[in-house]
């Protein structure tokens, strides 16, 4: 069987955890995917630094990019959770 490889140097294969995430124009976390529970848009700041607005979100979604922050400022989906 072959080697179970990480592509990413601050994200775990498998990540440990997961926590609600409130969206606040203000605090910040460790690198993190998102699940989004509720449909709608989310404004992130990726752990690149790059603030961006995904639109049309379904529910169920995990968000496939690292981020460390979700903004209250235009984000619209509900039930979000970060996975670290």
């Amino acid at each position: 069987m072959g080697k179970l490889t990480n592509f990413s140097p601050t994200f775990p294969m498998f990540p440990g955890d997961a926590a609600l995430v409130t969206p606040s124009d203000v605090i910040t976390f460790n690198p993190s995917v998102l699940y989004i529970g509720g449909t709608g848009n989310v404004r992130v700041l990726t752990a690149q630094g790059t603030d961006i607005v995904f639109s049309a979100i379904p529910a169920g979604f995990i968000l496939p990019v690292q981020v460390i922050q979700v903004f209250a400022t235009n984000t619209t989906v509900t039930s979000i959770a970060r996975i670290y």
